[in-house]
């Protein structure tokens, strides 16, 4: 999110637009895979960081910092996050960006820089505007974007869930049938998925928040002189408001960034999938890299904060998989997950979505998404309780939570293609 002007003449736009493109269904499944640079990078990892910058000039945003992980390189921007992995990528922006208008330029990028010139499947999503009349371009209603997708890829499918009338949740995705190729390229050959295991990308939960309480939005307001780090304040702050604790510090790496006069972006990777049980927890809380990779995945999380009163939004993504009851791991399951976010940003309304590979998962289908249901539920509509374990103290009580009981508004469920949606939408009682 970039600075902000005087926010009584100029609103900021804080729910995000997001495209997500998979080439192919896994990092096994690229043109290079067998054939990693020096620094281990195959497929769109290989792309030069200016060659993306070009594409984000389209955009109207510029990369703050990047992270790179060991399955993935992570972009702060000026407006939100852009992740790169060797099949697919996530581009998130706010405000007034023009986010569609890079989708060519990504496809013509993939096609002569990883010889990848098919898309495997595109998902576009995002929140209902609260100043749709401030955005650019496709972006001026739905049906625009719609329009614009459309003429890119053949039998796409757009979706309105939630309240028309209220808070409600765009999405727009394309089927594996529906290959893309650019102008002048040859097509790649169809691919099967190699590794069926549920992947980074196919579980994705969203947590967007908006009218946060003054508490919570009075932390993000910084006035930084021109010798002060953006970076160092935004992970300072980040200790103090235990968004670096979301999940095990020893297994995450976090990039922040706080804006001035005011806001705060960060991404962070995420391992997770190993044997986390005997992992100390002492030492160095940002030893994500020292930590043993043997048996682990990596994953991301990432937070955006606009705090003016009247506009007020927070969002966070996460494409790590959370269980849906308790465990005795280090990671949290999906309700205290919520908790800890939502105890944060103390939101007076929010919406929740789970977005979910019903092909690859173990039970009915779905059956997850009911799960998930239930656990927006039990985090959000129940008194918080501590769980008396000192390595858990963020499952907080009622009065750390400041009593915030909502009540929920709107429960749907969804069965897309290979995808289940679970949406829920939820006020402050």
């Amino acid at each position: 999110m970039a600075d902000i002007p005087d926010e009584h003449h100029c609103p900021f736009e804080g729910p995000e637009k997001l495209l997500e493109i998979w080439f192919n269904p896994s990092p096994d499944d690229v043109p290079d895979a067998a054939h990693p640079d020096p620094n281990g990078k195959t497929g769109l990892r290989k792309v030069d960081r200016k060659v993306w910058e070009q594409m984000l000039d389209i955009v109207k945003c510029q990369v703050l910092s990047v992270t790179e992980g060991t399955e993935m390189d992570a972009y702060l921007l000026s407006e939100s996050s852009f992740f790169v992995s060797p099949h697919r990528l996530i581009l998130k922006t706010c405000g007034t960006t023009l986010n569609l208008l890079g989708l060519p330029r990504i496809l013509e990028i993939a096609a002569t820089h990883a010889n990848m010139s098919t898309v495997h499947r595109c998902f576009y999503s995002r929140k209902s505007f609260m100043f749709p009349e401030r955005q650019l371009g496709p972006h001026r209603d739905w049906k625009a974007e719609v329009e614009f997708l459309d003429n890119i890829f053949s039998n796409g499918s757009a979706y309105t869930v939630g309240k028309v009338n209220g808070d409600h949740w765009l999405l727009y995705l394309t089927n594996p049938d529906d290959a893309v190729s650019p102008p002048d390229t040859a097509p790649s050959s169809p691919v099967e998925p190699k590794d069926k295991q549920l992947l980074p990308g196919d579980y994705t939960i969203e947590i967007l928040m908006s009218d946060l309480a003054a508490s919570a939005r009075e932390s993000f307001y910084s006035t930084l002189s021109p010798s002060d780090d953006p970076h160092v304040h935004a992970t300072a702050l980040s200790q103090t408001l235990a968004i670096s604790d979301i999940f095990p510090p020893h297994f995450t790496t976090l990039d922040a960034y706080s804006f001035s006069p005011c806001g705060y972006s960060a991404n962070a990777l995420v391992k997770w999938g190993g044997e986390t049980s005997s992992t100390p927890t002492t030492g160095d809380p940002q030893n994500y890299a020292d930590s043993s990779t043997e048996g682990f995945r990596e994953g991301y999380y990432t937070i955006h904060v606009t705090p003016e009163e009247g506009w007020s939004y927070a969002s966070f993504e996460c494409n790590v998989p959370s269980h849906t009851s308790e465990n005795t791991r280090d990671f949290p399951d999906l309700k205290t997950l919520i908790q800890r976010v939502v105890s944060i940003f103390k939101p007076d309304r929010l919406s929740l979505t789970l977005f979910v590979s019903s092909e690859d998962s173990d039970v009915e289908q779905g059956q997850s998404v009911e799960e998930a249901q239930r656990a927006f539920k039990a985090a959000l509509t129940e008194p918080h309780r501590s769980s008396g374990n000192a390595t858990d103290a963020l499952k907080i009580s009622p009065n750390e939570s400041g009593g915030r009981i909502y009540k929920r508004t709107d429960k749907i469920n969804y069965e897309f293609g290979g995808y289940d949606l679970a949406f829920a939408s939820f006020e402050l009682r």
